[in-house]
């Protein structure tokens, strides 16, 4: 091979960016819809666009290119596209704090992050790119929206949400910190607002059961998603109240009626709205319930706080009339708005009992022998029998809950019913950058759809900042339009969609992009589901969920004929990086430092400005606030882009985290050099074989391709250095230059750049991203030679290197002539010889 005469290194920093050139001039990993070739599409979860991406990012998609390059070289047409999930509060909060336009803003973002992926050599197809704020995507989206009205998925209904007085918006409960906003510290209220909701909970039993043929996700995602869709068999039944009404709770654990020492009621119930009327007390109460957030999640840590109304409810099995609160952890949204209290098995009841000097009953015990066993500051709720429970005493739960539903439905007070803890998904969001919700409010027609003629309804780009609250709403001119049925005045739905609409569905408009529709079915039927999909844990719940619902959604009206996006899934570790920190004299408070900003030395660490000490931190998640986060651009710029795709791929398997470390990726930068030193010595004129090579050449060659299959990263990674040690001691043959050639095709999907400068120098025409993947003899797959043992009285006393399949007498005759063997023997009398073919002699003396 013959390097560029002015060098005798591999030169990243000008290779990388010629092969870069000429995969785009060639175009060669846009996807061609034609092709007769079988499909893989695989799909990293888009990002946002920050400005600038980061370390995770990186993994995240070098992982997704390696497939995908392996499986254009295996004879796959491959999509791989990347987009960006464009709209949402970042951009809308840069236009507030530096005066520029959300648009502006987000473009300029896109521009530098696509820079620094195609400075990482992803074999992308950047013809199929989209942004979720342009309207050739939120167009269709909308007609998407518009088509799931019609079919009745899509309704507006009254809800509670979190409501900034002070920016009047609202805000989502991870915006409410001790129930202020997180911008103004404005007291946020508790407000019913019309919302626009998809109906996912008429998909909960399909959802659910989908989970089921989805064996190539992890395990613990299934689980995730199973829980939030939460169905379980419970009770529905009515207390009668002292003041002579019907109080309606559900239970999903009918089995503890017996401990129920207290009813709740929502701040909102008509049972605490009817007190409100008439106690000045009980108003002032439901307005402090209205302060803080509005899901199960926030008020599980919330303090708990509850009004006693004075009204009562009589137990239908003892007769016990249970005080009725009106407490802040219960919720109108959450079944009936009312719920039986079951302090000893129920943290948030027994936190409550406890501050109010509530009664707290054991009902269920490990055994009936600790019927009477005090709780130890906390409510106990596992399994075991009842005790202290009536007529279901010493039943396990499962029958008790049965029972009492039995008796219930006997006497006519109660029914057994599935509940689901999964809530329709309300999509309203009262901001400017997002997806205008494609409807009009007339006065004569109602809420009416925009016709499709005249869609996409498109942001306007004269909109102020300067004013809290929602600009669409005060824009002078975009919400007044005719109606579209009447004629008359009305007014444009000034909502725009939660960002997760925007996500549900972009891997169908990745696999098809026709101007006059959201996509082709046929197309989307011969490129979905996605092969692999990868991304990280936190979408494990909503992103997922929602993408399956929209894909089910669509194929129930008759859009696309899938329903599963996502064939199989992976969920891929954080790149983590330890902490370098000072306390701030004056308030204690840390200070944090770049890894750039400190320099290592042994177990400590001092700051490059002043050579004084830092203290060095925990290995954590990267993070802008601590300023552990590494720039892939400092590390291209210093090692090229190989070398970071290497690290990415090495050490960790790729579902657990990965330390970032200077002398990890300084160790991959000389391992690219000692490729480039290797595939300088092909010689393709060599002759002559060596067959233990050959065996372990096409050996590796299987196996890389079945870890890169399983995501197995690292372990590919090993065989190629396993192989590359292998080479460099063989003598020069042959066999050695086909296994030079054989590394460079190996190392094609994670070093590209390298793999390309040195196919060409050795001589190889065209490019090595078209290339194909290694061919193999079967024969050399199977090994011919076989480690047998050798044992005498049961113990180990030698071992045989033999061929394969070499018969019982043979391996007897071998095992007899062994030193080893005769030495144990001692001259001993071999009784009988038990032969295990390809494995095992044993001599019994």
């Amino acid at each position: 091979m013959t390097t560029n005469p002015l060098q005798d290194r591999f030169d990243p920093a000008t290779a990388d960016a010629r092969w870069q050139a000429a995969w785009d001039q060639r175009q060669v990993f846009r996807a061609d819809d034609s092709s007769t070739k079988p499909r893989s599409y695989v799909l990293e979860m888009f990002p946002y666009p920050s400005g600038r991406i980061h370390i995770g990012h990186v993994r995240n998609y070098t992982m997704g290119d390696v497939i995908a390059r392996a499986k254009r070289m295996q004879g796959f047409e491959v999509l791989h596209p990347m987009g960006w999930d464009a709209f949402g509060m970042p951009a809308e909060n840069a236009a507030m704090e530096k005066g520029v336009h959300p648009g502006g803003w987000t473009r300029e973002n896109i521009a530098n992050m696509k820079a620094q992926l195609q400075r990482l050599g992803f074999a992308l197809d950047w013809s199929r790119e989209i942004a979720t704020c342009e309207p050739d995507y939120y167009g269709q989206e909308q007609a998407l929206f518009v088509d799931l009205f019609a079919a009745g998925l899509v309704y507006r209904k009254e809800s509670a949400v979190n409501w900034d007085p002070v920016d009047c918006t609202v805000l989502a409960n991870e915006q409410v910190i001790d129930g202020r906003g997180w911008r103004s510290g404005a007291l946020v209220e508790k407000r019913k607002l019309n919302q626009w909701f998809l109906k996912i909970t008429d998909f909960a039993d399909e959802l659910l059961e989908g989970l089921t043929t989805l064996d190539k996700w992890p395990e613990k995602v299934r689980v995730m998603q199973e829980n939030w869709i939460g169905k379980s068999q419970g009770l529905q039944f009515a207390f009668t109240l002292s003041t002579g009404e019907q109080l309606e709770v559900y239970t999903t654990r009918p089995d503890t009626i017996f401990g129920a020492s207290f009813v709740a009621v929502a701040a909102d119930h008509p049972v605490a709205q009817h007190l409100a009327a008439s106690s000045a007390e009980a108003k002032d109460f439901i307005a402090l319930c209205k302060q803080g957030g509005t899901t199960a999640a926030e008020l599980e840590t919330a303090e708990k706080l509850g009004f006693d109304t004075g009204i009562t409810a009589k137990h239908p099995f003892t007769g016990a009339d249970l005080p009725v609160y009106i407490a802040n952890f219960v919720l109108m949204d959450y079944g009936t708005g009312a719920i039986m209290a079951v302090p000893g098995h129920d943290q948030r009841d027994f936190d409550f009992a406890t501050k109010y000097g509530l009664p707290i009953t054991r009902v269920v015990a490990a055994s009936a022998d600790e019927a009477n066993k005090p709780f130890a500051g906390e409510a106990e709720a596992g399994d075991g029998v009842l005790v202290n429970s009536g007529f279901i005493d010493g039943m396990a739960v499962d029958a008790a809950k049965a029972a009492v539903i039995a008796r219930a439905e006997g006497e006519g007070w109660g029914e057994g019913k599935t509940v689901w803890r999964l809530r329709d998904w309300g999509v309203s969001r009262q901001r400017y950058w997002g997806t205008p919700i494609p409807f009009i409010h007339c006065e004569v027609c109602g809420v009416v759809p925009v016709p499709k003629k005249h869609l996409p309804v498109t942001l306007p780009e004269d909109v102020d900042f300067s004013v809290p609250g929602n600009p669409l709403d005060r824009h002078p001119t975009w919400k007044h339009v005719d109606c579209p049925q009447c004629g008359h005045k009305a007014r444009r739905e000034t909502d725009t969609l939660d960002t997760f609409v925007d996500s549900s569905w972009y891997f169908l408009r990745f696999a098809s992009q026709p101007a006059d529709r959201p996509f082709d079915p046929e197309e989307i039927a011969r490129w979905l589901p996605v092969e692999q999909y990868i991304g990280g844990i936190e979408h494990a719940i909503l992103h997922l969920l929602y993408a399956r619902f929209w894909t089910r959604a669509l194929e129930r009206i008759g859009k696309i004929a899938v329903k599963e996006p996502f064939g199989s899934l992976f969920t891929q570790g954080m790149v983590t990086h330890e902490t370098y920190e000072r306390r701030n004299p004056e308030n204690g408070q840390p200070i944090f430092f770049a890894p750039g900003e400190v320099d290592r030395t042994g177990e400590g660490a001092t700051l490059k400005a002043d050579g004084r000490p830092v203290e060095v931190g925990r290995v954590i998640k990267m993070s802008k606030s601590k300023k552990n986060v590494v720039d892939p651009d400092e590390i291209v710029a210093a090692y090229g882009a190989d070398a970071i795709r290497w690290f990415m791929l090495s050490d960790s398997p790729p579902e657990r985290d990965l330390p970032w470390s200077e002398a990890g990726i300084e160790g991959c930068a000389r391992f690219v050099q000692r490729l480039w030193r290797l595939f300088g010595q092909f010689d393709a004129a060599a002759e002559g074989d060596d067959k233990v090579l050959d065996r372990k050449r096409d050996q590796t060659v299987a196996a890389v391709a079945d870890d890169i299959a399983a995501l197995s990263f690292n372990k590919a990674v090993a065989r190629i250095y396993e192989l590359t040690n292998a080479t460099e001691k063989a003598a020069p043959s042959a066999s050695r230059s086909a296994a030079i050639r054989a590394v460079l095709l190996l190392i094609a999907p994670m070093m590209p750049h390298l793999a390309e400068e040195a196919w060409a120098a050795i001589g190889e025409v065209g490019l090595i991203a078209e290339a194909g993947w290694p061919e193999v003899d079967p024969a050399l797959l199977v090994d011919d030679e076989v480690t047998v043992a050798v044992q005498v009285k049961g113990k180990l006393r030698d071992t045989l290197t033999v061929a394969k399949g070499t018969p019982r007498e043979a391996l007897e005759a071998l095992a007899l002539a062994s030193d080893k063997v005769q030495r144990a023997l001692d001259g001993a009398e071999v009784k009988k010889v038990i032969v295990v073919p390809d494995r095992l002699v044993n001599l019994v003396a």
